[in-house]
């Protein structure tokens, strides 16, 4: 099945310079409030704390009981 356009999608022709980025890098680690791509990075990044800190938990109390 062809493209709609029918160009074909060569990935390898694409360099860094031809992609813009969303948000740029100094702006990435930036608290801003609200519904910003700078507040997702963050959200995400304290979810996998929570869910680490959860997991370590988890193991440190039940580690007899799970048998190791």
């Amino acid at each position: 099945m062809a493209p709609i356009d029918s160009r074909v999608l060569n990935l390898t022709d694409v360099s860094e310079t031809d992609v813009t980025p969303l948000v740029p890098r100094e702006e990435l680690n930036a608290w801003k409030r609200g519904f910003t791509p700078q507040a997702e990075i963050w959200n995400g990044r304290f979810a996998m704390l929570g869910v680490t800190l959860v997991l370590a938990t988890v193991l440190i109390l039940n580690w007899e009981r799970l048998g190791f």
